[in-house]
């Protein structure tokens, strides 16, 4: 497997992990507005660095206030943005440097495929979070493991 069939893989498991979230929050019956929030956090950083790699401005702040319509409608554009940026990719592009300005006012020059990798460590970290919050309002979080993708069931919970 090449380094880019494992950062495809990762982004894969995003897209598995990001619906597992979104359904999780479509079907409570309260809002647990932090989880929302935090959940946004998620898809706005997936579309900021795309856009970043795009050479583009992006769409949403890192931190945008979205409903779940917005939530559902930026998880969509994101996942077809990077599914269509990854299959313009080659190995070779991964070491490609992208240049770009953080939220910080900071000038940096990253390559593609340590943004890609950020990505996927990024969100996960942050999935983990939303998990949290929905467990602390009483409600079940949603199985987000790799290893429950890799074996497409979930993990043990307790």
């Amino acid at each position: 497997m090449t380094a880019l069939d494992q950062l495809r893989r990762l982004w894969d498991h995003a897209v598995w992990a990001d619906e597992k979230l979104s359904s999780a929050i479509r079907t409570i019956s309260h809002p647990v507005l932090d989880a929302e929030r935090e959940f946004a956090h998620v898809l706005a950083t997936e579309e900021v660095w795309l856009a970043r790699m795009e050479s583009r401005t992006p769409r949403v702040p890192i931190w945008p206030a979205l409903d779940r319509a917005g939530l559902e409608s930026l998880r969509a554009d994101v996942r077809a943005g990077f599914d269509a940026f990854l299959n313009t990719l080659t190995d070779e592009d991964l070491g490609r440097p992208v240049s770009y300005v953080n939220s910080a006012g900071q000038h940096f020059d990253t390559p593609i495929g340590e943004i890609l990798l950020h990505v996927a460590l990024h969100g996960q970290y942050h999935r983990g979070k939303v998990n949290l919050l929905l467990r602390q309002s009483g409600d079940a979080p949603a199985p987000t493991d790799y290893i429950a993708f890799v074996r497409g069931v979930p993990a043990a919970r307790s």
